[in-house]
């Protein structure tokens, strides 16, 4: 990864911020964006000096076209890209309500879309895409409906991109993602009881009965951004542990 650069949006925790990590420490010039001051803050003093970190909203469409400028003011060119930022909101259909299916759809699947397109004149030929979706996108599961069939949009649009930007130069690929231990499950609103049942529910389904760690999702994202994925475009990989085999 020396002497790339490479943007990763949602980058100041979780996934994104292994992400920025590994790459970083293997030589890359990396961009980190996202949208909450702390851990802008707390993400611009874990990484190193020289990363550049950017405040921009993927549910906001204005700072999604904005995007590809605002990286441009810091380099000319982005050998790769890792659409990583998302959300998720879990229950039983009748709990959500529009405001859900929005900020979802808003997040994971408008704001990556707008993202890419205002980053097109800034991406390298050859350069390298990986947009993260999740294995609920071909799992049925319960209480993930609106969750889910954003995820299953995101895999529709990596097979998709990456059809419409090779001519470009530009691989594109898809992670899914199982149980990873991420802020995402701080995020559910359950009560201690209710979080504790539901992540050790997600680790029995593990083959490993465990979570994944950011780290291993890490190792893989960089695989697929490096030269070494060279003959792999359009795929969807899943790292789930096995859940989808239980």
């Amino acid at each position: 990864m020396k002497n790339k650069t490479i943007l990763i949006t949602g980058g100041t925790t979780g996934i994104g911020l292994a992400t920025a990590k590994l790459l970083s420490a293997e030589g890359a010039k990396v961009i980190v964006t996202g949208r909450n001051p702390a851990t802008l803050a707390a993400a611009q003093k874990e990484l190193p000096a020289g990363t550049i970190i950017l405040k921009s909203d993927s549910a906001s469409l204005a700072d999604a076209q904005a995007l590809g400028a605002e990286v441009r003011k810091h380099t000319e060119k982005v050998d790769a890209v890792f659409l990583n930022a998302g959300i998720g909101q879990f229950g039983p259909v009748e709990s959500m309500t529009p405001k859900h299916f929005e900020d979802m759809f808003n997040i994971n699947v408008r704001g990556p879309y707008f993202q890419l397109q205002s980053l097109l004149p800034v991406l390298a030929n050859p350069g390298a895409l990986v947009l993260n979706a999740s294995v609920v996108a071909e799992l049925g599961m319960a209480t993930t409906t609106i969750y889910a069939a954003t995820k299953a949009a995101v895999v529709s649009l990596g097979k998709s991109l990456a059809v419409e930007l090779a001519p470009r130069g530009v691989r594109v690929n898809t992670i899914s993602p199982g149980p990873i231990t991420t802020p995402i499950y701080n995020k559910l609103g359950f009560d201690a009881d209710a979080q504790k049942g539901f992540e050790d529910y997600m680790a029995s389904q593990s083959l490993f009965k465990r979570f994944g760690t950011v780290d291993e999702v890490a190792k893989l994202v960089r695989f697929l951004l490096s030269d070494d994925s060279s003959y792999i475009v359009g795929d969807n990989i899943t790292i789930d542990g096995g859940v989808r085999l239980t």
